[in-house]
């Protein structure tokens, strides 16, 4: 019997007969990997179970709990979703159903202009575990394109994809189907959904999961097209972590920046102004003003130089940039003006902070140059995607440029993704880890060469760090690769926050220079850094952080003064001007409703401390404090003791003790 070599992820090999698939080395492996085991990775393709080896194939077996496993559990619980929908609608037509973060989705159009209920959700799911509990096998097919146009003749958009793919009309559909061959899963007699796959061996491998929300979905996201209807669920590898999960979400909802924004008074979307548009409230704005006072400050310690720059510019500023060959869909359109001009609203600021760089001869003695901005850029989202503070249209860059030698680009890359980390803590986000971009296959100028040197560099910065790295092939933008510093928040969820890019390219495309020691010209590296991403973004992902009980340092006001009586508040306006003198934000309830609804109102608004004074404290000059973070309120605290304390946490940027 012929024997085969497999390589696995420890670097050991294992021999196997002729023939042996994963699931056999799965098993060769040990009992508990062989229960386990949901998929394999077959020199970094997922691959079946079922599919036989080669010799001299790198193999690592797929565990549910694993990325890759959830991403094979929620393809497959789709294609259960398909199938289920199928039984109870009999012709209903089923687009594409792909995994996506934390779940699923698949679109359908289903037979005489039905539509799905919330109600239908109950019997889709009851449909769902009962193909579950048959312990269906996902046998796989594969045919040429013509027995794959027959196999699924009453399937339309199952037909247009296979027939896209074979014409070459749209590469995306290539993430289904094969350019040659037409691979498909079998469950049932009944069922057949068109798939590369992989997917679980059976049916009964599912389970953990729930169907969240049916929404409307344009066949091709093209309003022309049918209006197809979109089912999302979420699937997991386990019930404590569906629980979690769905945990998650509830607390997601309560904290959801939107609604807080509204019931604390700190921003709002005007109709009148138009979608993705913010103003920002008082309230808010001392929020966000906090903010960037604090950025600035640190900045300027950190040796950057500020500038500013013009909401809009030529055509042609962009057109050297490459932005309008490569960003063109994501900007505003053109303005065109009386003398002849196009004028474009900016979407980024990078080319405005190269003009400065180049607006006089520069020696290498003045480098690196470090240019900083709060810049207001605009961006043409969709309106599907606009969403709060988060995905906006109007937006504040805090935004750094910094021009440097090739020999000072890997310190600069170092310090600065230091001073990013450090600055983020500051405001309370601690669990991180990095991703790596690397270039995009498509959309990328510049030469090879140039590419493999910025991306090894950032990924020798980055593993410095001692953070968990990730790489995100082909994210990169089009004239350089980046670090993004992912950011878990409160509940778990991850945020890009900072990102960090190395580019080669624009200051080749504007023929920026610097003279040398040796009196000859040189080219600049150039690094773009957004620290904050967008400050509306920063301010949304901050409120959800802390389901809006912000810090101390950040709350728009930090102390209410709640005098019993009407004859406490000359007591009351003193300690508010005691405050007010260490410029604390503060306030009075005056004594002109009962004492219960003003302490409330407080507590909803949630300001960090309450301060109430009655005839004792007015006697002793001694307060009662009731700390947002505490629920048992301390009586007779000196007002000397208690403004200490408040200012040291303040000046720390700490967070009450208990929080």
């Amino acid at each position: 019997m012929s024997i085969i070599e497999i390589a696995l992820p420890d670097g050991s090999r294992r021999e196997l007969p002729e023939g042996a698939t994963a699931a056999d080395l799965a098993a060769a492996i040990g009992p508990r990997l062989a229960k386990d085991a949901l998929a394999a990775s077959v020199n970094g393709q997922l691959s079946d179970l079922v599919r036989p080896l080669a010799s001299g194939d790198s193999v690592a077996i797929v565990t549910p709990a694993s990325a890759e496993g959830r991403e094979v559990l929620r393809h497959s619980t789709a294609h259960v979703l398909a199938q289920a929908v199928c039984r109870l609608w009999p012709g209903a037509h089923y687009a594409i159903g792909p995994a996506i973060t934390d779940g699923f989705y698949y679109d359908f159009e289903l037979p005489n202009g039905e539509h799905f209920s919330e109600n239908d959700m109950e019997r889709i799911e009851e449909m769902m575990r009962t193909i579950v509990s048959e312990d269906q096998p996902f046998v796989r097919s594969e045919h040429s394109i013509d027995e794959g146009l027959a196999l699924f003749a009453d399937q339309p958009f199952k037909t247009e994809i296979i027939t896209s793919v074979s014409t070459g009309a749209n590469r995306e559909d290539l993430a289904e189907v094969d350019a040659s061959v037409v691979s498909a899963y079998r469950n049932t007699d009944s069922f057949v959904d068109l798939c590369r796959g992989p997917h679980v061996p059976r049916t009964s491998r599912l389970g953990h999961f729930k169907l969240m929300r049916v929404a409307g979905a344009y066949w091709r996201g093209d309003e022309k097209r049918p209006q197809l209807q979109r089912i999302y669920g979420t699937a997991w590898e386990s019930a404590d972590a569906l629980k979690a999960h769905l945990y998650q979400i509830e607390e997601a909802k309560r904290r959801d920046h939107r609604l807080l924004g509204e019931e604390l008074d700190l921003f709002s979307f005007p109709r009148e102004i138009g979608p993705g548009l913010a103003v920002i409230h008082p309230r808010g704005g001392t929020i966000r003003r906090l903010m960037e006072d604090y950025s600035r400050r640190r900045h300027v310690q950190a040796g950057y130089e500020f500038v500013y720059t013009p909401h809009i510019t030529k055509s042609e500023l962009f057109e050297t940039s490459g932005h309008l060959d490569w960003y063109r869909d994501g900007m505003y359109p053109p303005m065109e003006l009386d003398e002849g001009q196009t004028y474009y609203l900016k979407p980024m600021n990078c080319p405005f902070h190269v003009l400065i760089f180049k607006s006089r001869p520069r020696s290498y003695r003045e480098l690196p140059l470090r240019m900083f901005e709060f810049g207001s850029v605009y961006r043409y989202e969709k309106s599907g995607v606009v969403h709060g503070l988060t995905h906006v249209r109007g937006m504040t860059q805090d935004d750094a440029h910094i021009l440097c030698t090739r020999e000072q680009m890997r310190d600069e890359l170092t310090n600065l993704l230091t001073f990013v980390l450090g600055l983020l803590r500051e405001f309370g986000l601690n669990d991180f880890y990095l991703e790596l971009s690397t270039r995009p296959a498509e959309k990328s100028v510049g030469s090879d060469q140039e590419w493999q040197e910025a991306e090894a560099t950032l990924e020798e910065v980055a593993r410095a760090e001692g953070l968990e790295l990730v790489l995100d092939e082909g994210g990169g933008a089009f004239y350089g690769p980046k670090i993004s510093v992912q950011a878990r928040d409160a509940i778990g969820r991850t945020h890009q926050m900072s990102t960090i890019q190395l580019d080669f390219q624009l200051p080749q495309r504007f023929d920026a220079n610097y003279i040398g020691a040796d009196n000859a010209k040189h080219r600049p590296v150039m690094i773009h850094r957004a620290l904050f991403g967008s400050v509306e973004r920063f301010m949304a992902i901050l409120i959800e952080h802390y389901s809006g009980a912000l810090p101390t340092w950040l709350s728009p006001e930090q102390v209410v003064v709640v005098p019993v009586r009407d004859d406490h508040e000359e007591y009351a306006t003193e300690i508010r001007d005691l405050l007010g003198a260490s410029e604390v934000r503060a306030r009075i309830e005056h004594a002109d409703e009962p004492l219960g609804g003003r302490v409330r109102r407080a507590k909803t608004e949630k300001v960090p401390y309450i301060l109430v004074v009655g005839d004792d404290d007015v006697a002793a000059r001694t307060v009662g404090v009731n700390a947002r973070s505490s629920e048992s309120p301390e009586r007779g605290v000196a007002l000397t003791d208690f403004v200490s304390r408040l200012l040291a946490e303040i000046e720390s940027h700490g967070l009450p003790e208990g929080r």
